[in-house]
């Protein structure tokens, strides 16, 4: 009954695996208003210890009515009740021992304290784990006597209705034990892949312009695909990925094993496709994935319009998709100060209301954010919400350039999700599922990126801008889209029985990329070695319909961003359904509430023509 909680504050902790950078200031060179304040969670480390050991010693309660939820409304009500107050605290213990490893993770003791916490969690996962399987089986009709008798069990009903929404794809205990038990089976494909695809893949050799020798390593074709000379950047394309091509029938038939687990376990919980499996786990019906793709399919002019002015910027004959990754804008070194880009972002969210800009006011100045690097500090940047009772973090590497500004705007509109939610919903519907995770902190990006096109002070400074933004809008929107195309297509053929191999998921992708970037119209050639594009994405391995959301998520964003700046305040105050709404009711209803209709063709049609208003700008800018 907690998977949104739990899924967001895993969504927390993937980043605790990125590199670490040497950093130059010991922490304690930093001014404490600058770092966040661990002390509104624990005092200290003494009291954490304590309050773990008080949680542990809790536990066991949650069991007091196992095997007799369905008795009474009181047995139900108590394990719902006391499973969700301890989960409550467990967060918050969660959420102190990982700040506080992040902060140094050169202290030994830190991580222990976190390794502690882990343990705990996978202990009250084991002890609570019988909830969902006993509401399972209590008659709806009980069910609604129940919250007759005892009214207060109306405050999980939320969480009981969805439990039950699952009965038809939900199986015999000893069927869920069999298919349970296959979980380490399923997880070899992407294994072998990534095995194969990061250390045993062999790695083929080219020589640039210069003279210089480059081993093509993944790594290294993210860095030199942006290479200036356009023939050096022909030859690294082309040599990458024919040596994905070389392996296509392993990864292929690597990959159409996993593809056939999706269809397996889809079946066997009753469900007629393994995209309707995927997303009924949040009741997103099929048809919001089949309208992405119709809709983009629709949106295709204005991709075709950006690769003509790409072709035109680039001053090419034909644009080739090496040249994709080529930036048509001088890059531009934009500083700004910690004190400015506060300043910034709060001017840029004016549109957001007052209520909005005081609490990202709030979050800025009163410790919740660890701004710069220190010695054994971890990189990049994350937003924790987790503490209900506390107020989220914000973990930062500062470097006064415009990645730290926008990146700061990005973790502020998590930050506000997280702390509205958890201000307006009861501990178990404060969190929210990754369908929706990404739109408050995009649209905090859109306000950002339209207000500082309004302060540029040269032509060059918004060439920058709009250029980069056209990028977001063609890598996140088109090129995700394309994927996930291309996902439910070797599903669909599967599910037909139809033979899946690499040589078959070649031509399905080049057929899919070629319509998508107008290849036959001239507007992009694809060459035919981009055929095995496919097998270098790990997304199609390692996740199942997972991809659509990057572009739902800024397109729903956009799309809201624009009507905060159209139509004002009555915009404002639907979009609040999001940020308030937690995981009160269905993520496809509360963009709905937001006034964002993912099944009409609105969202689409508002981001296509912010993309186009983009283009028009920079074409006025060029005629100059």
């Amino acid at each position: 009954m907690f998977k949104n909680t739990i899924l967001v504050f895993l969504f927390f902790l993937l980043f605790l695996s990125a590199d670490i950078l040497a950093q130059v200031k010991d922490r304690s060179e930093i001014d404490d208003n600058l770092k966040w304040n661990l002390n509104d969670l624990y005092p200290t480390v003494e009291d954490w210890q304590k309050a773990k050991n008080d949680l542990d010693a809790k536990i066991s309660d949650i069991t007091t009515y196992k095997g007799k939820l369905a008795e009474n409304a009181g047995n139900l009500y108590y394990t719902l009740n006391i499973s969700t107050n301890l989960l409550k605290d467990y967060y918050r213990l969660a959420v102190y021992s990982a700040r506080l490893k992040d902060q140094n993770l050169l202290i030994s003791d830190n991580e222990s304290l976190n390794q502690e916490a882990a343990s705990l969690g996978t202990k009250f996962s084991e002890i609570s784990s019988f909830i969902n399987p006993e509401i399972l089986k209590i008659d709806p009709k009980i069910i609604d006597q129940f919250y007759n008798d005892k009214p207060e069990l109306k405050d999980f009903k939320v969480a009981i209705d969805d439990i039950q929404r699952l009965r038809t794809h939900t199986l015999s205990e000893r069927e869920e034990e069999i298919l349970a038990s296959f979980g380490q089976v399923t997880q070899t494909p992407a294994d072998v892949y990534g095995t194969f695809n990061n250390a045993e893949m062999p790695y083929e050799k080219v020589k640039l312009a210069s003279g210089e020798e480059i081993e093509l390593s993944n790594s290294a074709f993210v860095r030199y695909r942006t290479n200036e000379n356009r023939e050096d950047r022909a030859k690294i394309f082309e040599t990458f990925f024919n040596n994905y091509g070389k392996f296509k029938n392993t990864i292929g038939l690597n990959l159409a094993g996993k593809v056939r687990s999706d269809w397996i376990y889809a079946k066997n919980r009753n469900y007629k496709s393994s995209l309707e499996a995927s997303l009924d786990n949040f009741a997103i019906p099929t048809s919001v994935y089949e309208n992405l793709i119709k809709q983009i399919h629709s949106s295709l002019p204005t991709l075709h319009r950006f690769l003509d002015l790409k072709k035109k910027m680039l001053g090419v004959e034909k644009l080739h998709y090496y040249d994709l990754y080529t930036s048509v804008v001088e890059a531009v070194d934009l500083k700004y100060s910690l004190t400015e880009a506060q300043d910034i972002i709060k001017t840029s969210l004016k549109p957001m209301g007052e209520e909005y800009v005081s609490t990202v006011n709030k979050a800025l100045t009163s410790q919740w954010i660890d701004y710069y690097p220190n010695k054994g500090k971890r990189s990049g940047a994350y937003s924790s919400g987790a503490a209900y009772d506390v107020h989220p973090y914000i973990l930062m590497n500062w470097n006064d350039d415009y990645n730290s500004l926008s990146t700061l705007t990005h973790e502020l509109g998590h930050t506000m999700h997280s702390y509205f939610s958890t201000q307006t919903q009861p501990f178990q519907y404060a969190g929210y599922s990754t369908f929706v995770a990404e739109i408050a902190s995009t649209c905090n990006e859109n306000l950002l990126n339209n207000y500082l096109l309004t302060q540029v002070k040269s032509d060059k400074e918004k060439l920058f801008l709009l250029g980069s933004y056209l990028e977001l809008l063609r890598t996140t929107i088109f090129r995700q889209t394309s994927f996930a195309e291309f996902e439910w297509e070797i599903h669909k053929k599967v599910e037909k029985n139809e033979p899946l191999n690499g040589e078959i998921m070649s031509q399905i992708y080049y057929d899919i990329v070629k319509k998508y970037y107008g290849h036959d119209e001239g507007h992009c050639i694809v060459d035919d070695y981009m055929k095995y594009e496919w097998a270098y994405i790990p997304h199609f391995i390692g996740y199942n319909y997972y991809v659509y959301q990057y572009s739902t998520s800024l397109i729903y964003a956009t799309a809201i961003a624009e009507k905060i700046v159209n139509e004002g305040q009555p915009a404002v105050e639907a979009y609040y359904n999001i940020l308030k709404g937690g995981s009160s009711d269905y993520p496809i209803n509360l963009i709905k509430k937001a006034g964002i209709d993912p099944l009409s063709s609105e969202p689409f049609e508002l981001t296509m023509k912010k993309m186009n208003e983009v283009m028009d700008t920079i074409e006025s800018i060029l005629k100059k």
